[in-house]
């Protein structure tokens, strides 16, 4: 699975590709473990999500959340499954699926030209 949208920023692409990944698993019982290169995302569903919800999609400066929609949509998948952990791993590092995600990624952006 690859895409890519004009216009639109890396954050909001990164949390894209996580709600799609989550979005194609036809199944609720099993463990999922999604390796993600994304500080943003491995730090938004491990760290920051739960004081984002207790504090009403505020963050600690009482600025309102980036990105809140997909954030919360990524939540939701995550809940409806049984167990997803989310594990960063180092990007452009020779980790062989990460660098296929890359590939996929520069393909999807190479077919918006």
């Amino acid at each position: 699975m690859y895409g890519g949208e004009k216009n639109t920023t890396n954050n909001i692409m990164e949390l894209t590709a996580a709600i799609k990944a989550l979005e194609a698993i036809k199944t609720t019982n099993i463990p999922i473990q999604m390796y993600i290169d994304s500080a943003y995302v491995i730090n938004g569903m491990n760290e920051w999500i739960h004081g984002w919800i207790k504090n009403n999609w505020k963050k600690s400066n009482k600025k309102p959340v980036e990105n809140k929609e997909l954030w919360i949509k990524l939540n939701d998948l995550r809940n409806k499954q049984s167990s997803v952990e989310f594990i960063k791993v180092k990007g452009h590092d020779g980790v062989e699926l990460n660098e296929l995600a890359d590939t996929l990624a520069n393909k999807g952006m190479d077919e918006l030209e």
